[in-house]
């Protein structure tokens, strides 16, 4: 399976929604460790990176997009 494509600042959707009822999220650490924040209801969350690409489902707006 091909890795997927995402950057600081890309807001990225996952396989499942966050309990306030969204599902996208904006990436806004990278390294060994993922940070994305709910784009909803502004909580965070800390994900190692493994885990975060395998509950990535595609990324909905480019940071490169917004510029």
């Amino acid at each position: 399976m091909p890795n997927k494509a995402f950057q600081l600042g890309d807001i990225v959707q996952m396989k499942k929604a966050h309990p306030c009822g969204t599902n996208a999220w904006k990436v806004i650490r990278m390294g060994m460790d993922i940070r994305i924040k709910c784009t909803g209801c502004e909580h965070s969350v800390l994900l190692p990176r493994k885990r975060f690409e395998q509950k990535l489902k595609k990324v909905l707006v480019s940071a490169q997009e917004e510029i």
